[in-house]
This record gives C-alpha cells, structure tokens and sequence, in this order.
C-alpha cells in the first residue's frame, strides 16, 4: 500500500442530506470535498427527504453493514385522499377519495397504532431495491410492476401530531429497510381513501442524532484539518469485537 494511501483520513461523517438530490449525489459531492474515491453511505434517503446520513470515508466503508443495520427514527407529514405511484408527492397520483367525515385525530389514531410490531412489508416499485440486478425503480418508469418478495421490518413508534385532516404530522421508529412512504400508502388503504407521503426527514440512527451532523455546504468551505477533526473514527462509531 501506497504511503499516500496509508495516510488518507478514515472515519464516519454524519451529513443533513438537503431535499432533491440522492444518497449517492452527497457521496460523489463528499468524495470532492476530500478528494478522495473511496467514499459510501450506510442507508439511503430518498432525493425528496432530508436528514441524517451517515457517510463512510476510506477504511470505514468496511463498517458500513453493521451502521446500516441500526434503527431509524423520522418525522415527516401525510396527505390523505391521494395515493401517488410513488408513495410520496414526488409521484403520479393514481386514485382519489374523499376522506371519511367521522375521521379525526382518534380514530386516525387508531389506524396508525396497526402498525406498531413486526410486520411484512411489499417494497415499492419507486425504489432502488434490486430484483435480478434491475432497480425496480427503472422497470417503474417503463410502466412496468413486477412480484416483490415482501421483507420483515419492525415499527417501534408511530405518534401523530398537529392533525389537521387532510393532513397531520408524524413521528416514527423502525428498523432496518422500512419504506416509511410505503406505511403511509398502507395507512391510506387501510382508511379506504389512499394516502400519500409528503414530506421526510431522518432524526436519528440509533444514537446518531440529526442535531450532530453538518451540512454540505459547511463542509466544502471548512479547512482541511478541521474537515477531518469531522471524522468519528470507527472504533467509536461500533462495538470493539466487530473492528477485529
């Protein structure tokens, strides 16, 4: 090994993804801001959320399963009456319905409380999720659905707030390779007239925390040592037995 690579910085750095570009468009703007290749992500967000990311710099990409495998927890707000293709407001809408007139802010409640548990979830055709090396998301914009094999996730939380139907505010936990659009899809279907996603942003990743984490546009006019200082080395970012 080079002693050029020996020296490059390595660590996790938690970036506020901004809205309407991808999880791999703040890794390819992280790899110029330190001008090195080997850069990646631990969980995407989608281009229309906002919120924590975790970015893996040098020789912590090797620690990327274990980051991507923690809790998430997310605010984020719903528009009942519209489903969309996308299960967001990013997407086509495809149905609409009025909204029950005896819905409120209890007996929405009580729909939302369904998906406290384990659970399987169908991931949506918008996603980057692979079936036979194709993202779906590339066989939905040719018109195309094809079976997705449902996955376990867990929802540990789900709190409304600032109910104001058509449209209410949310928070909510899961683990792993939870589509949250997808819950506030099946919220709409279970009430009977769709529902749709309409805006996202990532809290926390297990102790990870929103409030820690530097935007892009901080980071690309910060000096050099003090954009490295950035770094979370990675035996403080997981358990010791893993780094062995």
């Amino acid at each position: 090994m080079s002693q050029e690579k020996q020296n490059q910085p390595a660590g996790v750095l938690l970036v506020d993804k901004p809205s309407g570009i991808t999880s791999h468009d703040v890794v390819d703007r992280v790899r110029r801001i330190f001008r090195m290749k080997k850069v990646g992500h631990a969980g995407t967000l989608d281009p229309m959320a906002t919120g924590l990311l975790i970015i893996l710099v040098g020789k912590a990409t090797k620690i990327s399963q274990y980051l991507m495998s923690l809790d998430k927890e997310y605010e984020g707000t719903l528009h009942l009456g519209q489903a969309t293709d996308s299960h967001d407001a990013d997407g086509e809408v495809v149905s609409e319905a009025p909204v029950p007139a005896d819905l409120d802010e209890v007996s929405l409640k009580g729909f939302t409380d369904t998906f406290i548990g384990d659970q399987y979830q169908t991931p949506p055709m918008f996603s980057a999720k692979k079936v036979d090396g194709q993202p779906l998301y590339k066989l939905a914009r040719k018109g195309k659905t094809i079976e997705r094999e449902p996955r376990f996730v867990r929802v540990t939380n789900f709190e409304l707030s600032n109910v104001v139907l058509p449209n209410a505010n949310f928070t909510l936990s899961c683990s792993k390779g939870t589509y949250v659009r997808t819950i506030i899809h099946d919220l709409g279907e279970k009430i009977g007239c769709g529902g749709h996603l309409t805006a996202l942003r990532r809290t926390a990743i297990d102790r990870f925390r929103v409030e820690e984490s530097n935007s892009l546009e901080v980071l690309k006019e910060l000096p050099y040592a003090e954009l490295v200082s950035k770094l979370i080395p990675s035996y403080q970012a997981v358990p010791s037995n893993l780094l062995s």
